[in-house]
């Protein structure tokens, strides 16, 4: 009898596991699977509307197609050389300021894109400050600088704050596997110029690889530099199709279009990193510490320290102090008066968002590790892979793949007011944040109980714990540090997460991130320094958490 009962109780556990799965799964795929939908419509013939895409195409989808791809392109090479050669410097070499140089290179990822784009639209545009400052100095006339809006200019500035995506995998890299082969090769009296390119650089390429396939999922995401520069991309033509044109279906198959392009991204990301950790043995990490970097003495030295400045005075430095010296400006001006109350009620529903949104990412993200990590299957971590696909898609394309199943059920049972209960409430929104950030919280956690050994589970089974128990008494104070360092990071993102903010939000709830978008956009610069910077103090966070774990290697 108590064999029977261990097996129904197993039964049992196995059933409410599927059914728990099958829930978490169905809510963090829900709305890539909905992308799906018009298409199918289409194929079958039961859609009444004609092919969208097809007329599309001979009107909007090439500009669409060229300036994402020329923005891809640009991005990929201007971030993956700033961060390559970052992490050469810094890695391969030894100067002056070195040390500082290491974790100052990560600053650029407390600033969101869209928050460097406004401070350096401020400064550089015909009426901004520089150009002013020329013409009234010099007597010059006209536009002296070429114009910030435009592709280049969202192409640099998508480039400073997404370069530490490459410098972090390149250094990385090089820290584990470059500096023996390098001694080696000088032994045997290769100059320092081949070293580079022929060891090490050949050595760091599927970081590079990586490194820019992350930049680029993070550029093709982006929706407020694109649409604040005016460049047509994907993302913003979304935005248009559903919101300008009313029509879900032409967003629902863009947005499609754009998934592919991320899924090819995020394709070779993975074999990238998979190539890393392929080719780091054990040896080449412990030896990693043994190898002497190169001593730069006087010019060397000095190119060294310019080359590593350059990134962080534009990507962190200089767009912080514009935004300083701006936010000065106004709270000297007696004609305006700084909306404080209005900013602890914008500060207010941000945390309160990112708190709920964080508590509820690390709750699905441990349950979903959990049962991975108790109950070996493939199926099972397939399906938590599937749960994590959001991270990698843009929130334009999770918005519409959200609001299409909400419409149809809306239409098919109003009595149940479902569109009520997700878009006038902060519901519809929290999901939203979900499908996007549970990622964040799994990739963490997995690295945190792949620090755990299984000898304590079989020890804690042993002696009868169940698996509650388990969780509870055994793996919960081990992962303290994970749990905190997932939720931090789900936290900030949301925090700085403007699309689907911006057209999920309820009424008279703007957060942080989309009073900064509204106020540059109607070129109240001087009001939106005040919230950017209260979102780049917030990014602050993972920084200082990053640059803890690299001082510690």
């Amino acid at each position: 009898m108590i064999l029977r009962g261990d097996r129904f109780s197993h039964l049992v556990g196995k059933v409410c596991m599927i059914v728990v799965l099958a829930g978490i799964t169905l809510v963090l795929a829900l709305p890539l699977i909905a992308l799906m939908l018009p298409w199918l419509d289409m194929l079958s013939g039961s859609s009444m509307n004609p092919p969208i895409l097809a007329q599309m195409w001979q009107t909007v989808l090439p500009s669409y197609a060229i300036d994402t791809a020329l923005l891809c392109a640009m991005v990929a090479i201007t971030a993956g050389m700033m961060g390559t050669s970052s992490a050469v410097l810094v890695t391969l070499f030894n100067f002056r300021g070195r040390a500082i140089f290491e974790w100052a290179f990560l600053l650029p990822m407390a600033m969101p894109a869209y928050v460097v784009a406004y401070a350096y639209t401020d400064f550089l545009q015909f009426s901004g400050g520089l150009q002013t400052w020329m013409r009234s100095s010099f007597g010059l006339q006209g536009a002296l600088l070429p114009e910030i809006r435009s592709l280049g200019g969202a192409a640099l500035v998508f480039s400073f704050c997404l370069s530490p995506y490459v410098y972090l995998l390149v250094r990385t890299s090089l820290s584990e596997r470059a500096g023996q082969l390098m001694e080696a090769a000088r032994l045997l009296g290769s100059p320092l110029r081949e070293r580079i390119t022929r060891i090490a650089l050949p050595l760091a390429r599927p970081a590079i690889a990586a490194g820019v396939a992350l930049a680029l999922m993070e550029t093709l995401a982006d929706f407020g530099v694109v649409s604040y520069f005016g460049v047509q991309t994907f993302s913003a033509g979304i935005f248009k199709a559903w919101l300008a044109m009313d029509n879900r279906v032409a967003a629902a198959q863009l947005a499609t279009v754009l998934l592919i392009v991320v899924a090819i991204l995020l394709k070779i990301e993975q074999s990238s990193q998979a190539k890393i950790r392929f080719a780091s043995t054990k040896d080449a990490r412990t030896s990693a510490g043994q190898s002497t970097a190169i001593e730069l003495k006087g010019t060397h030295a000095f190119v060294a320290q310019i080359l590593c400045a350059i990134p962080v005075l534009l990507g962190f430095v200089i767009p912080v102090l514009l935004m300083l010296y701006t936010l000065g400006l106004q709270s000297q001006s007696q004609d305006v008066v700084m909306p404080w109350t209005a900013f602890f009620q914008w500060s207010g529903n941000s945390l309160r968002l990112a708190a709920i949104t964080a508590f509820l990412a690390v709750g699905c993200g441990l349950l979903l590790v959990f049962l991975n990590r108790i109950y070996t299957s493939k199926s099972l971590a397939t399906v938590t892979r599937l749960a994590s696909l959001g991270y990698a898609v843009p929130g334009t394309v999770i918005v519409v793949g959200l609001l299409l199943p909400l419409a149809w059920f809306q239409e098919k049972f109003p009595e149940l007011r479902i569109g009520y209960w997700l878009t006038a409430t902060s519901a519809g929104l929290i999901w939203a944040y979900l499908v996007r950030f549970n990622a964040v919280t799994v990739q963490t956690l997995q690295s945190g109980y792949s620090r755990i050994p299984k000898s304590f589970d079989e020890s804690s089974r042993m002696l009868g714990a169940s698996k509650f128990e388990l969780l509870r008494t055994v793996h919960a104070p081990l992962l303290k540090r994970s749990v905190l360092t997932a939720a931090l990071l789900v936290f900030v993102d949301v925090m700085k997460e403007l699309p689907a903010t911006l057209v999920l939000r309820p009424f008279n709830s703007d957060t942080l991130a989309v009073v900064t978008y509204q106020l540059a956009r109607d070129e109240r610069l001087g009001e939106a320094a005040l919230p950017a910077l209260a979102l780049v103090l917030v990014g602050l966070i993972p920084v200082i958490l990053l640059s803890r774990s690299l001082g510690k290697r």
